[in-house]
Formats: structure tokens, C-alpha cells, sequence
């Protein structure tokens, strides 16, 4: 009998729930609009009649592992709370683990959304075959997520890798978190259209104005579109994202000299436009991706001597799972727990 799990990847957007086997096979996948606007308990509620629905339909062709639910903001991995999301503003100090587990009658694992991603592409997307590695998502906001050793590592209360909360400008954009600078002020997609509006008051963005003023939604992609198509005001922005992260890659870098660091979210699809200036800015600022970046002739080191790291590198690249890596990842937390 076929084993599997449910995964739900619940977005401030998008309610996504799946049903995955163990080697990664999509069973079935449903899509919700996630009501935010009705309050937490219509969207639980929405939640668990879709999971019990998918669970019931496939009763007879196969073993339910577990259920895994990958929720955007902090979370309190020992309670399962929600201590603060973002995108679900009445969860704050919401015990939804708890609340879940009360409506389904079963054990429940609950993940940040980030950190569901970075396990995703961990199992079956472009780090399969790394056991450490690290993901930034780039999507409303900017997560973060890291694998140690196959596994997800979450610090002391579970809130390692927020990394969109560094600072890469001091003083700069004020964030949503209260912070100003983060790395989630400049590479996120709410950031893009921050600049890009910033840019049109400025009076000097010609092509920004006018496709703000087209009557068709201006988003990030449209931003991507006019950077795609040469505006060197737009270029400017990707260049900006692009700075940042490498700023931010840099550091990660050097402190941890993980083998893999991937980038996901909806801003990524941008890779053309932000990567030069990421990479240019990462050489710099690195000296460990500096001597073990693929390009790094005969992987000398910073001595300039060929050593063992010749055959160990630094690898900086994109997701491969899109908007399903967060999804796969939460079907995988009972898999991986043994539930």
C-alpha cells in the first residue's frame, strides 16, 4: 500500500494543500483562496475540511502518514504558536498547532513557511544532493531557511533564518518588522514597487510612469518586464536587489560556508535582471566565495596555493520547485519525522 502525506502551504494569498507519496509523487493538489479577511478561524476552517477531504478520498489507496503545514511569520516550534505573521494579522500569539490538531483528531507538524521551502528543494529540488544549505525567499516579504545535516535547523526557539531581517542599509527603507535596512526593504516584491514609485515622484522615470498609468496591475513583474526590455530605471532597481542580496550572501558565506545557497520565491523568476550585480557584489564582499566560487581558477585559496578545496564549491543558485518547493517541504515534515 502506497504511503503518504498531506502537505499545506498556507499563504497570505493562497491556501495550497497536497497529497505526496515518499518518493516525492504528487498524489493530488487542491488550491483555496486563503480568507484572511473573515479571520483565522474561516481559514482553519477552510484548512482542515480541505485536508479531511483529501484524507478521506484516498483512504483506500494508501497509508497517511501525517500532515505538515508550513504558516509565514514566527512560530514557537515547542507550543505551536504563531507568535507573529505578517500576512495573517490576527494570528499573533495564536496557538494554531494546537487549534488544528483539536479540529482533525491527529498529530500535526507545523513549520515556517521559509524554512518548508528550504526543505523542499532539500528533498527534491536543486539541493538533493547537498546535506547543508541555505534559502532566501523572495516573494511579499523575504524568508529564510536552513538545512544542517538533512535536517531543518531552527535555533534555540525556533527562529534561526530570518534572514530578510538583516541590515544591509543602516538607515535606510524602513521595514515592516520595525527595523530599518532589512535585506526584506530592498529584495522583496512589495520593495520593488516601493522604488519603483519612489523613482516616478522623482519625476525622472519616464517608463515607470507610464506603465504605472497603463491601467494594468503594477506589480514587480512589471517591473521585471521594463528591466527585461532595457529601462535603465528599472535596471536600476534589479540592481539594488541585487547589491543587497549579494551584501547579505556574503555574510552568510563567510559565517556559515554552507556548499548551496538557493534562491526561491516569485522575485526570482527576475534572476537575469538581479544576478550580475548579485554576483559582482559577492566577490567582493567574500573572501571564502572567492576561493571556492565555481570560477575560482584551480580553487586557489586566498594564499594562492591549490588545496583540498579545489574540489569543494560554493554554489549560489536558483530554486528549482517554484511555488512548490514550500508544498513539497510540508508534505515531507511527517515523512522525515517518522509519524
Amino acid at each position: 500500500m502506497t504511503k503518504y502525506s498531506i502537505g499545506v502551504d498556507l499563504g497570505g494569498t493562497n491556501l495550497r494543500i497536497a497529497a505526496v507519496d515518499e518518493r516525492g509523487n504528487l498524489v493530488e493538489k487542491t488550491t483555496l483562496g486563503t480568507r484572511v479577511a473573515l479571520g483565522r478561524d474561516h481559514v482553519v476552517n477552510d484548512m482542515c475540511e480541505a485536508i479531511q477531504q483529501l484524507a478521506e478520498k484516498h483512504k483506500g489507496s494508501g497509508e497517511l502518514l501525517g500532515i505538515g503545514i508550513g504558516v509565514p511569520g514566527i512560530i514557537d516550534m515547542e507550543t505551536g504558536m504563531v507568535r507573529e505573521s505578517p500576512n495573517l494579522p490576527d494570528w499573533t500569539d495564536y496557538p494554531v498547532r494546537t487549534e488544528i490538531e483539536r479540529r482533525l483528531g491527529t498529530r500535526v507538524i507545523l513549520e515556517n513557511d521559509a524554512n518548508s521551502a528550504a526543505f523542499g528543494e532539500k528533498w527534491l529540488g536543486v539541493a538533493n544532493d547537498v546535506d547543508d544549505m541555505a534559502m532566501l525567499t523572495l516573494g511579499t516579504g523575504v524568508g529564510g531557511g536552513l538545512v544542517l545535516g538533512g535536517r531543518i535547523w531552527h535555533g534555540m526557539a525556533g527562529m534561526a533564518g530570518e534572514f530578510g531581517h538583516t541590515t544591509v542599509e543602516p538607515e535606510g527603507a524602513l521595514c515592516g518588522c520595525g527595523n530599518r535596512g532589512c535585506l526584506e526593504a530592498y529584495a522583496s516584491a512589495t520593495a520593488v514597487v516601493r522604488m519603483a514609485r519612489e523613482a516616478m515622484a522623482s519625476g525622472a522615470a519616464p517608463g515607470l510612469t507610464r506603465a504605472a498609468n497603463s491601467g494594468i496591475e503594477f506589480n514587480a513583474k512589471a517591473v521585471y518586464n521594463l528591466a527585461n526590455e532595457g529601462d535603465e530605471d528599472a535596471r536600476k532597481i534589479f540592481g539594488c536587489v541585487g547589491r543587497v542580496l549579494g551584501i547579505v550572501l556574503s555574510d552568510m558565506v563567510n559565517a556559515l560556508n554552507l556548499p548551496m545557497y538557493v534562491i526561491g520565491g516569485g522575485v526570482s523568476s527576475a534572476w537575469e535582471a538581479f544576478a550580475p550585480e548579485m554576483f559582482e557584489e559577492l566577490r567582493q564582499r567574500s573572501m571564502v566565495y572567492a576561493a571556492t566560487s565555481p570560477e575560482a581558477s584551480h580553487g586557489k585559496g586566498a594564499s594562492g596555493k591549490v588545496g583540498s578545496m579545489g574540489t569543494r564549491k560554493t554554489i549560489v543558485t536558483r530554486a528549482l520547485l517554484g511555488s512548490d518547493a514550500g508544498l513539497y517541504g510540508a508534505a515531507r515534515l511527517p515523512q522525515a519525522n517518522g509519524s
